[in-house]
């Protein structure tokens, strides 16, 4: 009998270790994906922080009629705006860059997927092909990171190719662009 219960002790510690193994593993799994359910939570979190902030920027734009107007004109025509326009225009885009620098770094820190970023890359690199913007961009009188700096000087050798040369230009002219996105054939 003393062999018996000796084979049965030394059975039920091996399956005993063997259930606390199994145990560890299935708690590293399980913290595994909540780990990364947490990852794309903070990931949604940080993007749509990032939206918000462009949002406020764009609804400003949309319903401010002076605001926009001053924006444009810097956009495209700096040196025939008043000293307190370039200021103006100067807050704008050091908030528009801002938000871009956060999203720069969300990415870089993959807490923004590394796509959504080369959007918003494309993005700043279409601005970056206003004359106002590249003046305002070697003037700026605050400095952004050196990381970021280096972006927007990649974005601006590298250039703006669209996806859809002239479309932008039809579309502010109300061309033929604008009837074919509506469906009319006049």
């Amino acid at each position: 009998m003393e062999g018996i219960d000796r084979v049965d002790f030394r059975t039920l510690a091996d399956v005993g270790e063997f259930l606390g193994g199994l145990g560890v593993i299935v708690s590293l799994v399980y913290l595994a994906i909540q780990v990364r359910a947490n990852t794309t939570s903070q990931q949604s979190e940080n993007y749509a922080r990032s939206l918000e902030r462009m949002a406020s920027m764009q609804s400003r734009l949309a319903t401010d009629i002076d605001f926009t107007k001053t924006y444009n004109r810097g956009l495209v025509d700096p040196e025939r705006m008043t000293p307190t326009e370039r200021i103006q225009f100067t807050w704008i885009l050091t908030e528009l860059f801002g938000n871009l620098e956060f999203m720069f770094f969300q990415s870089s820190h993959g807490n923004i997927p590394r796509d959504l970023w080369l959007r918003w890359e494309e993005t700043l690199k279409w601005w970056l092909t206003f004359p106002g913007v590249r003046s305002w961009w070697r003037a700026k009188p605050t400095p952004f990171t050196p990381e970021f700096s280096r972006c927007v000087e990649r974005c601006i050798v590298s250039g703006y190719r669209p996806e859809s040369p002239g479309a932008w230009e039809q579309f502010l002219a109300a061309g033929p662009g604008v009837r074919e996105a509506r469906g009319d054939e006049s």
